[in-house]
C-alpha cells in the first residue's frame, strides 16, 4: 500500500508541466535515436547530457529514461519497413517483421511491435515499482567487500556477453579499469598518471569519452560507407489492424518475451540484445510451424519486441537500487544522476524520493506516449533516413564538440574527444565493443574503493572476502567463470597444438 501512496506521488510530480515536457523529448528523440542506425541511445544521452545541467535533476533524467525506452521502439520500425536495424537490438527483428512488410503485413507487424513493446515496457516498470526498493533494502547489508564483489562479477559476466572474442572483451575491460584509475584518487588525494596535465586531475570525464567513442566514431565509420537510396514502404493507417488469427499468435510470445527480457535485464551485459535472441529461439522452439520463422512469423516479431522493452525496464533495476551500471546505456544514466550530485544506491529511494518515484511515474507516462505516437507517425519516423548523410553527420559532429566544450568549458576536453573519436572509429573497423570499456571506466573506481576499503576493515586478507556469504558467492561465482572460460578455451587449443607437433 505504501508503495502505491508513493507511486501516486510520483505521478504529481511527472505530470508537472517542465517533467512532462522533458518526457516528451526524450520518447520522441528515443525514438529518432531508434531510427537512425548507428547513434544510439548511449550517444544521444552523451550529447545532451551538457545541456541538462541547467534542467531539473528529475527532469533531466526523466528525459534520458525516456530516451533509452524510446529508442527500444524507434529500432522496429526500420527493421520492419526498411529491414535496417536502427538498434542493435533490433536486429532480430528484421529476419521476420521484412517479410511480412514484403508481403504486405507491415501494418500488423508493425501494430504488433508496438502493442508488445508497450504490454512488455508496462510489465518492466511494474516489476521495476516493487523489485527495487525490496533490492534497495537488501543492498543496505551491503559493505565494500559486497560492493567489490558484484562489480568483479558483472565485469567477468559482461565479458562472456560481448563480442565473439572474451579476450577483446577482457582487453576492453582493462583499458576502462586503467582509465578509470587516472586522476586524483579519492582516498589518498594522490594524483595518478596525470603526467603533469592539470586537466588530468579530474580523471576522465565519461561523458567525454562516450561522446568520443559513440559519437564521434560512429560519424567516421560512417563517412566510408557507401550512400545508397532508401525505398520506402508505404504504410497506411488503416492497415495498422492485424487480423484475427496474427493477434491469436502473438499474445503468448508477447508475455513469453515480457518474461524473458526482464530477467535478462537484471544480469550484467547488452540486455537488450541477448533477450532478442533468446526469445527468439525460445518462440521457434515452442512453435508449431518452427518452419515458418524467418519467412514472415508474427511471433518473431511480437517476442523479440517485447523482451527488449523488458529489459529496458529491468535494468534500471540494479543501476537504482544498487548504484551499479551493468550495460553501457545504464553507465550513462548514472553520469547523468552524478552530473547532478544525486548518487543512485538504496539511499536514493529514501534520501530522493521524489526522484525515484518520479522517474518510475513517467516511465509508465511515456509508455503511453511512445503507443500513441509510433502508430500513426510510423511513415514520418522512417523517412528520416532519406536525410543526406552529408548533411546528417556534420550536424552530429557539431552538437558533440559544443557539448563537449560546455561541460567544462575546455578546449583539453575536445582534444580527448578527437581522440577518443578515432579510437571508437578503429575499434569498430576491429570489431572491438567499446560498451565494456564504458563499463569498466564506471564499475573501475567502484571496485577499487571497495577492494581497498575492504581490505583495511579485513586486515588486508583478500582471503576474508570469501568468508562473508554475500561477497563470497559473489565471488566464487565469478571465480568458477573465470576457470570454465579457461578451461574451454584450452580444450578448443589443444587439438591445434597437437596437430602442429606432427
Amino acid at each position: 500500500m505504501e508503495q502505491f501512496m508513493l507511486l501516486t506521488q510520483g505521478f504529481f510530480i511527472s505530470m508537472t508541466p517542465m517533467n512532462l515536457l522533458a518526457c516528451v523529448i526524450g520518447v520522441l528523440v528515443g525514438t529518432l535515436v531508434g531510427v537512425l542506425p548507428g547513434i544510439g541511445p548511449v550517444g544521444a544521452i552523451a550529447l545532451l547530457l551538457p545541456f541538462s545541467i541547467n534542467m531539473d535533476v528529475t527532469a533531466s533524467l526523466i528525459m534520458f529514461a525516456g530516451i533509452y525506452y524510446g529508442s527500444m521502439y524507434g529500432g522496429s520500425t526500420t527493421s520492419i519497413l526498411l529491414n535496417v536495424p536502427g538498434e542493435a537490438s533490433s536486429i532480430v527483428t528484421c529476419l521476420d517483421g521484412y517479410e511480412m512488410a514484403k508481403r504486405g503485413r507491415a501494418g500488423a507487424a508493425l501494430a504488433v511491435a508496438a502493442i508488445g513493446s508497450f504490454i512488455a515496457g508496462t510489465l518492466g516498470i511494474l516489476g521495476l515499482t516493487f523489485f527495487a526498493p525490496l533490492l534497495a533494502r537488501f543492498v543496505l547489508l551491503f559493505g565494500p567487500p559486497e560492493y567489490f564483489s558484484i562489480a568483479f562479477l558483472g565485469l567477468v559476466i559482461l565479458t562472456k556477453m560481448t563480442g565473439k572474442s572474451m579476450l577483446k572483451g577482457w582487453l576492453m575491460i582493462m583499458l576502462g579499469l586503467m582509465l578509470g584509475t587516472v586522476g586524483t584518487d579519492s582516498l589518498s588525494g594522490i594524483n595518478r598518471f596525470t603526467f603533469g596535465i592539470d586537466e588530468l586531475q579530474r580523471g576522465f570525464d565519461l561523458s567525454i569519452v562516450a561522446m568520443g567513442l559513440f559519437g564521434i566514431g560512429e560519424v567516421l565509420d560512417a563517412m566510408l560507407q557507401p550512400s545508397s537510396k532508401i525505398e520506402l514502404m508505404s504504410v497506411r493507417l488503416r492497415e495498422l489492424y492485424p487480423n484475427k488469427s496474427e493477434w491469436g499468435r502473438s499474445i503468448a510470445p508477447i508475455f513469453r518475451g515480457s518474461l524473458v527480457g526482464f530477467l535478462v535485464g537484471l544480469l550484467p551485459g547488452p540486455a537488450g540484445v541477448i533477450s532478442t535472441f533468446v526469445s527468439y529461439a525460445l518462440e521457434k522452439r515452442k512453435s508449431k510451424h518452427p518452419e515458418e520463422f524467418g519467412q514472415g512469423a508474427i511471433e518473431g516479431v511480437a517476442g523479440p519486441e517485447s523482451a527488449n522493452n523488458a529489459a529496458s525496464s529491468a535494468t534500471m533495476i540494479p543501476l537504482l537500487s544498487l548504484g551499479l551500471p551493468f550495460s553501457a546505456v545504464s553507465a550513462m544514466l548514472l553520469s547523468g544522476f552524478m552530473t547532478h550530485g544525486v548518487i543512485p544506491g538504496p539511499n536514493l529511494i529514501t534520501g530522493h524520493p521524489e526522484i525515484f518515484w518520479g522517474l518510475v511515474a513517467s516511465m509508465y507516462i511515456g509508455n503511453v506516449l511512445l503507443l500513441i505516437i509510433n502508430l500513426p507517425l510510423v511513415g514520418v519516423f522512417a523517412s528520416i533516413l532519406k536525410i543526406p548523410m552529408q548533411i546528417l553527420l556534420p550536424l552530429v559532429i557539431m552538437i558533440t564538440l559544443v557539448g563537449a566544450y560546455s561541460i567544462n568549458n575546455s578546449i583539453f576536453d575536445l582534444f580527448l574527444v578527437m581522440v577518443f573519436g578515432v579510437l571508437g572509429f578503429h575499434m569498430k573497423r576491429t570489431e572491438y565493443k567499446p560498451a565494456p570499456l564504458i563499463v569498466g571506466l564506471v564499475l573501475g573506481p567502484t571496485m577499487e574503493r571497495g577492494l581497498t576499503q575492504g581490505l583495511i576493515i579485513e586486515n588486508g586478507s583478500i582471503l576474508s572476502f570469501f568468508m562473508r556469504p554475500i561477497a563470497g558467492s559473489f565471488l566464487l561465482v565469478a571465480v568458477l567463470l573465470i576457470g570454465y572460460s579457461l578451461i574451454n578455451w584450452i580444450i578448443k587449443r589443444t587439438p591445434k597444438a597437437m596437430d602442429i607437433t606432427k
